[in-house]
């Protein structure tokens, strides 16, 4: 199944031009996570805030050039397995209440920890109403967006 997560097209790359995310894809690979589940407690209504339910979480991941192309080295990606493991972590720590916070949150985690320069990040609640499939948020930022102190303190 397509999301709004898709690939780039063939000949199709990303690009960050002036801080903000172009719509232009050109000089960026792309890394992605797509249906995390996770569980965690968000929400401003009553029933939310002690008990958790499921969220789900796609992300795309730009980087300039993805070395392990040619070295065919983790070390030169970025590790989609280290990041699952950081999602799950802040699943469980995050205190925050609602679906944008937690994905500036992630956006800002996997630019300054993981040092991508573009990331897009969906996050839903697939259970908050009985007859809608999922709710949520989509956003994009880029390194631009977050200070020199937030690069370095993680």
């Amino acid at each position: 199944m397509m999301t709004s997560l898709d690939m780039p097209r063939k000949g199709e790359r990303a690009s960050v031009q002036q801080g903000r995310w172009s719509g232009v894809r050109a000089n960026l690979d792309m890394v992605f996570i797509e249906g995390f589940a996770g569980q965690t407690v968000i929400g401003i209504d009553d029933d939310e805030q002690d008990v958790a339910q499921p969220v789900m979480i796609d992300l795309c991941i730009g980087v300039s050039r993805i070395d392990a192309c040619v070295s065919d080295s983790i070390d030169d990606t970025i590790n989609y397995a280290s990041i699952h493991t950081r999602l799950g972590r802040l699943m469980e720590e995050h205190g925050l209440k609602l679906l944008e916070g937690l994905a500036g949150e992630i956006a800002r985690i996997i630019i300054c920890e993981f040092r991508a320069e573009w990331v897009r990040v969906r996050a839903a609640k697939p259970a908050k109403f009985t007859n809608v499939a999922r709710v949520g948020v989509e956003i994009e930022r880029c390194r631009d967006d977050f200070s020199a102190p937030d690069m370095a303190e993680r």
